[in-house]
């Protein structure tokens, strides 16, 4: 089993930056990729960006590539996402997930750290 906790969200305004960590605590063979998502209020969730574990570059969404950039820290089991030039549409609860399987199938998930812009 793998427990996922966020922290770093708030309130920041138009332009400004937020560092978002996920840290991971559990059986950590179970887990193959990384994800961030968001839900904003009335809207479908949203995924943001995903890693694969064993590495390899990061995939973004269309609405935060080149603004977002997703890394992680394996000796920590801590993955971060650092948002850049933020816009009042990235206002949401950003949600971290992990998938046991190779192709991101997330199936464990975090409870969410709310992002403000």
């Amino acid at each position: 089993d793998v427990q996922l906790v966020e922290s770093g969200g708030g309130s920041v305004q138009a332009g400004g930056s937020l560092r978002l960590s996920c840290a991971a605590s559990g059986d950590s063979y179970s887990r193959y990729c990384m994800g961030w998502f968001r839900q904003a209020p009335g809207k479908e969730r949203e995924g943001v960006a995903r890693i694969y574990v064993g590495g390899g570059s990061p995939y973004y969404a269309d609405s935060v590539k080149g603004r977002f950039t997703m890394s992680q820290v394996k000796a920590n089991n801590t993955v971060y996402l650092q948002m850049n030039d933020l816009k009042p549409e990235d206002t949401a609860i950003y949600i971290c997930a992990a998938s046991g399987v190779p192709w991101c199938d997330y199936n464990y998930w975090g409870r969410g750290t709310q992002v403000t812009v």
